[in-house]
């Protein structure tokens, strides 16, 4: 039993300690939060306090803002109401000078007026003298024709009849004398001009003359290159001729062969294929062959060069390219001893000087001078005159009239109708011979003109 009554108190001991720990706990708490809210309360009066010291000082800096802003803005308004013053008064001032203008140029315009009235009144005076005066005059002059009347016993178109025939016999009697000093000063001055101008024609131009041939020499390294041209039983030189159509001649001439053909095409194409044949050391027919198509190309290429070359030098544009190369190929033409292209340049070049003399187309002149022997490029190829040839290859490349006469004219077959066929005539003669008599020229050049008169 004393063990139960001890367990019981013991248990109940520790109750009560359990129940006063709870107690003075909840004691502790309480005062805890009795302390945060006094603390709470003093830091929210504390905080009420320093807003209003903020609102209070931001309510003085309004203040201060506000003035100093009303301030700024009433220096600001004076400012303005002073420029605006000033603006005024200048304006005030401009307009004050305008109307003082104003007024100047008012009076100045009331002074021309009335200036302008005293002229017009001056004037009004003097057109009325005038009329009287003429009116007197037209009077004074019917008084003198009725009495010039009278005294010749003629009216006035009588009078006037007989003046003109009088004047008319005189004027024609004067023309007569004119003209016929006019014809003789315009010979001799022609005679003069056209001397001068063959003569100035002869010095710009001379011409390149070389020596008319049929044949062309290539020289060979050694006599032994002969033996190798000729080939096995003659077939290199069969070869050669076969393709070219030229003969050559390789005789007891040392170190030489002789090409002989009447075309000078043909005759350059096989010298050039014997000197590459030469020079490559390969002679056999195929050889041959293959150097003959290479030296054909390149005959043709400068056939094409030289016709450009032509062209550019006398400034003739415009041409037909087969001209051009019928042109390159009379490179290789020569005739009385001058070669034809030098011979076609520089009777284009005469022409045209002669031209700026006469005050006629030069570019006209330069053409057909440039083109004037063209058939001999193919006559060789095809019947008839190199005249003949000349002028349809002109007129099948469409090629002017005036160009297409001068080329069927230039040797006289066919009449000169332009003065560009005469000067070419004339051009002509000039280049073949060198210095011809000047009596022939002119005699060639009157022909020329009197034809076209007719």
């Amino acid at each position: 039993m004393c063990a139960i009554a001890y367990f019981v108190g013991f248990l109940i001991g520790i109750v009560i300690a359990i129940i006063a720990s709870i107690i003075a706990s909840v004691i502790s708490y309480r005062k805890g939060i009795e302390f945060r809210k006094r603390k709470a309360e003093a830091e929210i009066g504390s905080a009420e306090q320093e807003a209003e010291r903020i609102v209070s000082e931001a309510q003085k800096i309004a203040e201060a803002k506000k003035r100093e802003v009303l301030l700024e803005a009433k220096e600001e308004i004076h400012k303005s109401r002073l420029e605006l013053d000033r603006e005024i008064k200048d304006r005030r001032n401009e307009i004050q000078r305008l109307e003082r203008r104003l007024v100047q140029k008012e009076e100045a315009l009331d002074r021309k007026v009335e200036s302008l009235e005293q002229k017009e009144e001056v004037l009004s005076k003097k057109s009325k003298e005038i009329q009287e005066l003429y009116d007197q005059t037209l009077e004074t002059q019917k008084q003198q024709i009725a009495e010039l009347e009278r005294i010749s016993g003629l009216s006035v178109d009588e009078a006037k009849e007989v003046l003109l025939k009088n004047v008319e016999s005189e004027v024609r009697h004067e023309m007569a004398i004119l003209i016929k000093d006019i014809e003789a000063k315009a010979k001799e001055e022609a005679e003069t001009r056209a001397k001068n101008i063959v003569a100035m024609a002869i010095q710009k131009c001379a011409a390149d003359h070389v020596s008319e041939v049929t044949v062309s020499v290539v020289p060979l390294p050694n006599d032994e290159m002969k033996g190798r041209i000729i080939g096995r039983e003659g077939r290199n030189i069969r070869t050669l001729e076969t393709l070219t159509g030229i003969d050559l001649i390789i005789d007891d001439t040392p170190e030489a062969v002789i090409l002989s053909g009447f075309d000078p095409i043909r005759r350059e194409v096989a010298r050039i294929t014997l000197e590459k044949l030469i020079l490559d050391g390969r002679i056999h027919p195929a050889r041959i062959e293959e150097m003959v198509e290479k030296a054909k190309k390149e005959v043709e290429n400068t056939i094409r060069q030289e016709g450009e070359n032509a062209t550019f030098d006398t400034g003739v544009h415009g041409l037909h390219p087969e001209i051009i190369r019928l042109l390159g190929k009379l490179k290789f033409r020569t005739s009385y001893g001058q070669n034809v292209l030098n011979h076609s340049i520089e009777v284009a070049h005469l022409a045209g000087l002669m031209a700026a003399e006469l005050g006629v187309d030069v570019n006209l002149a330069k053409r057909a001078g440039l083109l004037h022997d063209i058939g001999k490029a193919v006559d060789h190829e095809v019947e008839g005159s190199h005249v003949t040839i000349g002028a349809d290859i002109a007129k099948k490349y469409k090629e002017s009239n005036e160009v297409v006469n001068a080329i069927a004219s230039h040797h006289g077959d066919v009449e000169a109708t332009s003065i560009v066929a005469v000067l070419v005539q004339a051009a002509d003669s000039i280049s073949q011979q060198g210095l011809v008599l000047e009596e022939k020229l002119l005699s060639r050049i009157s022909r020329g003109w009197k034809s076209l008169r007719k």
